[in-house]
């Protein structure tokens, strides 16, 4: 699965460095906004690991917010558009986060994890090592696709199971690339995440009002609006360490 990935991302990179952010309404218009709320105004003095930066807006937006960051991702080709993007204002290299984390113990304030658990089959490693490298009061937020959203698109039959599935991405520097990804009820997303985390927040995004009236969201919008405000797509944890 991990070679999959990786093939898939590396294929992916260009497109997420010059076309996703202002290409893709369900990251630009849906996502992130719901993510960046989240997040404190000021980050001066936090230090924070980006989980699965692909390209590095998150990244970005750190740095903005006066955050000391640390990011990685699997994909080497995503690690070096991330460092195209953000320079040396931030540490960024290729590292498995399903492995031990090359980080102290309680060396971050905040974890942030965007769209990436779900191309991992057991969490429990993962969130063991977040929990040791996040610092007490620490916080970890992550964003995955909504289980239901899975179902329905796929129309699969055992909600209950966890199960691979797969599906091609039309992407306009890569072509068709397919890609593949673990669906998990929301039982076992809840249970893994308190088993080491207070958890915080549940959120299922729906679409801001006041993107409905911006002009590059304008198609987007027409497009998924509704059914965006009707049909959660992904799903968003905030936990903290005690």
């Amino acid at each position: 699965m991990k070679e999959k990935v990786i093939e898939a991302y590396d294929k992916l990179a260009g497109d997420y460095e010059r076309h996703v952010d202002s290409q893709s309404g369900h990251n630009a218009y849906y996502e992130r906004p719901a993510m960046i709320h989240l997040l404190p105004a000021n980050m001066e003095q936090m230090t924070v690991l980006d989980a699965g930066c692909a390209a590095g807006w998150y990244t970005e937006q750190f740095l903005k917010r006066g955050a000391r960051v640390t990011a990685v991702d699997l994909s080497p080709a995503m690690v070096e558009a991330c460092k195209r993007r953000v320079g040396n204002e931030a540490t960024v290299f290729a590292c498995d986060i399903t492995e031990e984390l090359p980080f102290e113990d309680e060396a971050f304030d905040l974890i942030v994890s965007s769209l990436t658990l779900h191309y991992i089959e057991d969490w429990a490693p993962t969130f063991r090592e977040f929990q040791r490298v996040l610092k007490p009061g620490g916080s970890l937020i992550y964003s995955v696709h909504h289980p239901f959203m899975d179902v329905k698109h796929f129309d699969r039959q055992d909600y209950f199971a966890r199960e691979l599935l797969t599906e091609v991405w039309n992407k306009p520097e890569s072509g068709p690339v397919e890609v593949s990804f673990y669906r998990r009820p929301i039982q076992e997303i809840i249970n893994l995440t308190s088993s080491r985390f207070r958890i915080d927040q549940l959120i299922e995004p729906q679409p801001s009002l006041a993107d409905k009236d911006n002009p590059e969201a304008k198609e987007w919008m027409a497009k998924w609006f509704d059914r965006l405000m009707t049909n959660p797509h992904f799903l968003i944890v905030r936990a903290n360490k005690s």
